[in-house]
């Protein structure tokens, strides 16, 4: 993920830029869209509608200021969850002495990691249909098995430290051996897997609302936006260029701000 030459401040500086801009729409813009105005004609610019209109003749502007919070915050807190429940897992996995209990936590994680995560979606979405929290634990519950095995194999090294036993030894808690220790000594490594996490988790909650799992079909979603207004993106572009650009602007800037942040420790010479 690191670009060799480009300095951490202006990585940071740029992911910020990039970053700002989705995130202020996503959350502000349910606040700053106002009443709907008088539809108009599909695929078509002017009249006050200075994004044009969509397929259906909606403002582009307002789908754009409604379409954002479902898109990120979806996937932001799918993020947060499986990382909630991967990081006990995988830690507890990582210091046991008991491979019993290392394959009990593992195994059944890896019949799971073996089902593409698409058909895991549309197979777990055919079951009932869930609303944007059920389509956020979904996405978190498919991310939990391999980021138990990231946990497990970034934190494996450093619970093989003498450090780690002269703890055990000096009868130091599970806590403050996997949380103290272990727990930040993986922190580079999962900083890393985590930017890479969120962007692979907003390209699973996007496909799931071009699928139309989550989302209603008329909903305000930039990625609904995308899907429905694509058959008019040669007569009226911006109500797919638009709402496609954001995207890619969160997945890009979150990138570089993880970049950078990893960039200044180690040019610091303090790692965790």
């Amino acid at each position: 993920m690191r670009r060799l030459g480009r300095p951490a401040g202006g990585q940071a500086a740029l992911g910020l830029a990039l970053v700002a801009v989705p995130l202020f729409l996503a959350v502000a813009g349910p606040w700053l869209a106002g009443e709907p105005a008088p539809r108009g004609v599909s695929f078509t610019t002017g009249q006050g509608h200075w994004l044009g209109t969509d397929f259906t003749g909606r403002d582009v502007w307002r789908q754009v200021l409604l379409g954002g919070r479902s898109v990120a915050l979806t996937a932001v807190t799918a993020t947060a969850a499986a990382y909630l429940v991967a990081l006990p897992i995988g830690l507890a996995a990582a210091l046991t002495h008991r491979t019993w209990l290392e394959e009990l936590l593992i195994r059944p994680l890896d019949v799971v990691l073996a089902v593409p995560s698409l058909l895991l979606l549309l197979m777990t979405a055919a079951l009932f249909t869930p609303g944007p929290v059920g389509l956020a634990l979904i996405v978190a519950l498919i991310n939990v098995p391999d980021t138990v095995r990231i946990v497990r194999a970034a934190a494996a090294e450093a619970a093989a430290r003498p450090a780690v036993e002269a703890m055990r030894m000096q009868g130091e808690s599970w806590w403050r051996m996997a949380v103290g220790y272990v727990g930040r000594s993986t922190l580079r490594t999962l900083a890393a897997d985590a930017g890479v996490r969120l962007t692979g988790t907003l390209y699973l909650v996007a496909t799931a609302a071009f699928l139309g799992v989550g989302v209603a079909p008329d909903a305000a979603d930039w990625a609904v936006m995308v899907d429905h207004n694509r058959t008019g993106l040669f007569v009226q572009p911006w109500a797919v260029v638009v709402p496609a650009m954001l995207i890619v602007a969160l997945t890009t800037g979150t990138n570089l701000l993880f970049d950078a942040g990893l960039a200044r420790p180690a040019r610091g010479g303090k790692r965790p």
